[in-house]
């Protein structure tokens, strides 16, 4: 070979890395619970209960986060026949707060199940 082919050789480009794949995502079970209630001291308080349940058995928890206070307004006639001017409003506050437990063991599902909650809280429990 010639010293001109030799070095045109030798300027080749280095070869890029290759890529890595990327891993696949491992999937996080999760038990989602959507808490509402009128007042929110007894909301709270069922919060507290659902926390202490699942911090019993070493869940991993994220929350509560506070959602947007539904408001609910009516408007009512006082009068019933001649006075349309004379009206009331009323409204229903419902607060609500979401708690994520992150791969739930069944003890935590089993415990959860068999809370005693005041009435007036709802509760919607999901698994994503």
């Amino acid at each position: 070979m010639s010293a001109v082919a030799k070095k045109a050789v030798e300027k080749k480009a280095p070869a890029k890395p290759r890529a890595k794949k990327a891993a696949a995502p491992v999937a996080v079970q999760r038990l989602r619970i959507k808490v509402k209630a009128y007042e929110h001291k007894v909301l709270d308080a069922s919060i507290k209960q659902i926390l202490d349940t699942a911090l019993r058995y070493d869940a991993k928890i994220a929350g509560p986060i506070p959602l947007p206070t539904e408001i609910k307004k009516y408007t009512v006639n006082r009068s019933t026949f001649i006075y349309k001017d004379a009206r009331e409003q009323f409204e229903m506050r419902i607060h609500k707060r979401v708690i994520d437990i992150l791969d739930p063991s069944p003890k935590v599902i089993e415990a959860l199940t068999n809370l005693s909650l005041p009435s007036g809280v709802t509760i919607d429990v999901k698994m994503a």
